[in-house]
């Protein structure tokens, strides 16, 4: 999952709030000789969603970062999967293969060459339905070594080491393919694109391209469901956002809150920091499903292990019975506008670093904090998980576009107050801004 940046085209990720770094990527041109690790000496017999947590996030991948070879064997091993299962490819040239170019104009930080999208569909079983299709989608990028951006590991964590990405995002990898192995041993009415985006780290460059060159053009597109970090369920509510996208989305997801036993912490803003907000910027309902973010989130402690297997099991199975449902109903579902605010776009530098890690379980007014960046502005006044940042020199931190807004505008060397509700009192300090990377 990436970071906010407020943009044209899309919702970058939280590179606006969240720190950044420099390196290189293979050019395309290098991916030609790939030598990939073959699966199941590192799968063994796990089954999906976990087997492919396990190979996407195992060392030898590197951490997965967009264009790299690394990220090319990411998108392999799922075009495989995809024709075990017994998908139609539909990528380029009769392949499950989408080529998506990275240069990006509206992030400096992209790197050049090529990244993979993999799409394959699933042919719905109602001849006057099977035109139409629900688009299934997760990425497959992750950072790499943290070289080019997006780390929040400072040098005691190992900032150059391989950022893995287990729970961001092989994990919603993982639960799509799993996904399509059940959906295609019984299909439903409409077809079905699961579609994994290369890119999304650096500002939905894959979702966007494909929302431009889609398997099933968008118009026939009745709504997108989204998995980005869905591998840390625990005890914890499953956040869901893009419940105002669509009328009928509050009574399907009460009769699988009731039937799944998992509690749903709800937002209806369809616009958010992953690969939904590509769609719903065409008009298609979303829902994007996410676990939270954590303390090892886009550090290289996000390993394998920490997934809860039986807690990725059960997302899969919600989001499985959700997508039939929209699937097999006869009438397609009726699009809501304007839940929650388009992407802006982005007319300036990433401003000044306070050093916030969000939570994005809703709540009413301001930023909800999952944490802090050690060493940070944020970390040396006392902020810490659980404070709701509500104010921020002379802005009042509505929600996290506004604190991006603020720190884009804010000059590093500022001291500002900082407002910030901890056990519902407030308590302002006042906190120095740096620049990013110090």
């Amino acid at each position: 999952m990436r970071r906010i940046v407020l943009t044209v085209s899309a919702f970058v990720p939280v590179i606006a709030i969240l720190a950044a770094t420099l390196g290189s990527v293979v050019p395309a041109d290098a991916q030609q000789v790939l030598n990939c690790p073959a699966s199941q000496p590192i799968v063994g017999d796990l089954s999906q969603p976990l087997a492919a947590v396990r190979y996407l996030a195992d060392d030898a991948l590197e951490g997965r970062l967009s264009g790299s070879v690394g990220e090319r064997c990411a998108a392999e091993y799922i075009a495989l999967e995809f024709e075990r299962i017994g998908l139609t490819p539909g990528g380029e040239g009769g392949g499950y293969l989408q080529p998506v170019d990275l240069e990006s104009v509206v992030n400096a930080h992209a790197p050049a060459g090529r990244g993979m999208n993999v799409i394959g569909v699933l042919e719905g079983s109602d001849p006057n339905l099977r035109s139409e299709a629900v688009v299934l989608g997760a990425h497959h990028d992750h950072l790499g070594h943290g070289e080019i951006f997006g780390s929040l590991a400072g040098p005691d964590d190992g900032n150059d080491d391989i950022h893995n990405g287990a729970d961001d995002n092989a994990s919603g990898v993982g639960a799509l393919i799993a996904v399509a192995e059940v959906l295609a041993a019984s299909p439903p009415a409409r077809s079905v694109v699961f579609v994994t985006f290369s890119g999304e780290e650096f500002g939905l460059l894959g979702s966007s391209y494909y929302a431009q060159n889609p398997a099933i053009p968008l118009d026939r597109s009745v709504a997108m469901l989204n998995m980005d970090m869905v591998g840390r369920l625990e005890d914890d509510p499953l956040i869901v956002n893009g419940t105002g996208t669509a009328e009928e989305w509050g009574q399907i997801l009460d009769s699988f809150e009731d039937s799944e036993g998992i509690p749903l912490a709800r937002s209806p803003d369809g616009f958010g920091p992953s690969d939904h907000t590509s769609f719903y910027a065409r008009d298609i309902p979303v829902l994007h499903f996410f676990t939270n973010v954590h303390g090892e989130y886009h550090r290289p402690a996000d390993h394998w292990e920490l997934i809860d297997q039986v807690g990725l099991e059960r997302v899969t199975s919600l989001v499985e019975g959700i997508l039939r449902i929209v699937a097999d109903q006869p009438m397609p579902l009726v699009h809501i506008a304007g839940a929650g605010t388009p992407p802006e776009e982005q007319t300036g530098g990433y401003g000044a670093y306070l050093g916030t890690v969000p939570d994005f379980t809703p709540v009413d007014f301001g930023v909800l904090l999952s944490g802090v960046s050690g060493g940070s502005p944020a970390e040396e006044v006392g902020l810490r998980a659980g404070d709701i940042l509500i104010r921020l020199g002379s802005f009042e931190i509505e929600d996290l576009y506004v604190l991006t807004e603020a720190l884009q505008t804010l000059e590093p060397g500022t001291e500002v107050e900082a407002t910030f509700l901890r056990d519902g009192q407030e308590v302002t300090v006042l906190v120095t801004l740096r620049e990013r990377g110090l």
